[in-house]
């Protein structure tokens, strides 16, 4: 019987096993349809809208946060002072020009010029080129509303004040306005010399001297925008003279793009408001009773803000302006965004005529008191006379006025004047905390 371990073969003699290596195969993909390569687009397609939505949505509500720490620093506005010409080397002592440019008559030649339409036209091109240039300083403030104004968008005329683009401060362009744009609104626009209108926010106002500014985001506003407008200059009304030729510009007439020439008719009269006053240029300039405006001297330079509150008890139809020096403070003051101080009197200025004829002590004698207002807190009455606000001596409206702005609207200040009684003048202290009417 043969032996079963004969039958069991040899290592060497087992038949040689297949050997297959996975990853040496070749897999051949599945062929895809043309249906289905549509459907994969498709899909594709709608992911990437879907994705691309999600990101302008996180676009758009980061942008707010992203500029606020990107946009760069906020820079404080300041306002240049008017230059005092009282000690001009080339004026003498009676103001005129001292050397050889005050050459006699006899020395000077004045060319002979023949008025005639052609040499009229010129004139007329050069002024429409410096209004043009001026124009570039200039901006419109309209309300914004969700109701359509129909009568506006039929005639193109439509409810708004002119602007004085004012500053730059690093983050926005400021404009400044007359605050009766402010009534019963809360949205606002700003239309630029270019035509283009962007979003505005009220940044303050101030209702006691009836001014306002308005901010434009610098990132919002195009570069074609920027090409085609500039920071106004704010120049020297105190320079101005009767008869000086100014060009206004704005919305005299009733629509936004107004333009016209004309005459400096006074510069003898002033306008009160609370704890100030301010000159008025007054023009033969015709104008709405409601018109605003700004005034220019014919290098360019805005020297007056035409405004309705202007004598506005008066029903003259002739655009007067508020002299720009005498709100340089106050602008200041709301371009960098704070409240302009406001104490709530009417005063004068106690002349010396007065002085010496009743006895009256120097200082700014009360006329009358704002009701509500912080100086009739602190007890302040009309009669009174204010010798001192804080560290400041007053002798005038024009220091009490600059005394008053120095304080920050908030602050509490001690105001000394002097109040008539049975033995004649006596010493009155108030603590007054001073406010903002806005």
């Amino acid at each position: 019987m043969p032996d079963d371990k004969d039958q069991i073969p040899k290592p060497d003699e087992r038949p040689e096993e297949k050997k297959y290596s996975f990853l040496q195969e070749t897999i051949k993909p599945k062929p895809i349809s043309r249906q289905q390569l549509v459907k994969q687009l498709v899909r594709i397609a709608i992911y990437g809208v879907i994705l691309g939505a999600f990101a302008c949505l996180g676009f758009f509500a980061l942008k707010p946060w992203m500029q606020d720490i990107f946009r760069g620093n906020l820079e404080t506005v300041s306002i240049p002072e008017d230059e005092d010409l009282s000690g001009d080397e080339n004026l003498s002592g009676d103001g005129e020009l001292s050397g050889d440019e005050n050459a006699s008559p006899e020395e000077e030649t004045v060319p002979e010029t023949t008025a005639d339409a052609e040499s009229y036209q010129q004139i007329m091109d050069s002024m429409n080129e410096r209004a043009q240039e001026a124009g570039k300083g200039i901006a419109t403030v309209r309300q914004v509303s969700d109701q359509t104004d129909w009568d506006a968008e039929m005639t193109g005329i439509g409810k708004s004040v002119t602007g004085v683009i004012t500053a730059d401060n690093g983050q926005e362009l400021l404009i400044l306005a007359d605050s009766s744009i402010c009534a019963d609104a809360s949205k606002w626009a700003v239309t630029f010399d270019d035509g283009r209108s962007y979003e505005a926010a009220l940044k303050k106002q101030d209702s006691n001297i009836g001014l306002a500014m308005f901010s434009v985001p610098r990132g919002n506003i195009a570069d074609s925008t920027w090409n085609a407008i500039k920071v106004s200059v704010l120049g020297n009304s105190n320079l101005v003279k009767q008869g000086d030729i100014v060009m206004a510009l704005g919305s005299m007439f009733g629509y936004s793009d107004g333009m016209s020439y004309g005459l400096i008719s006074s510069t003898d009269y002033k306008t009160a408001f609370f704890d100030g006053e301010c000159d008025v240029l007054a023009t033969d300039i015709v104008s709405e009773t409601s018109g605003t405006g700004v005034l220019f001297n014919i290098e360019g330079e805005v020297i007056g803000l035409i405004s309705q509150s202007v004598w506005n008890d008066n029903d003259s139809n002739v655009a007067n302006a508020y002299a720009i020096s005498d709100l340089k403070s106050a602008i200041e003051i709301l371009a960098n965004g704070e409240r302009v101080p406001y104490i709530g009197i009417y005063g004068t200025t106690v002349t010396k005529e007065l002085e010496e004829e009743q006895g009256m002590p120097s200082g700014v004698y009360v006329v009358d008191v704002d009701p509500d207002s912080p100086a009739m807190e602190a007890g302040i009455q009309s009669g009174d006379i204010i010798c001192q606000v804080g560290e400041e001596s007053v002798s005038s409206i024009v220091t009490y006025q600059s005394a008053v702005l120095q304080i920050k609207a908030g602050r509490q200040v001690l105001v000394r004047g002097m109040r008539l009684g049975a033995d004649g003048y006596v010493d009155v202290r108030f603590t007054v905390t001073v406010g903002s009417k806005e």
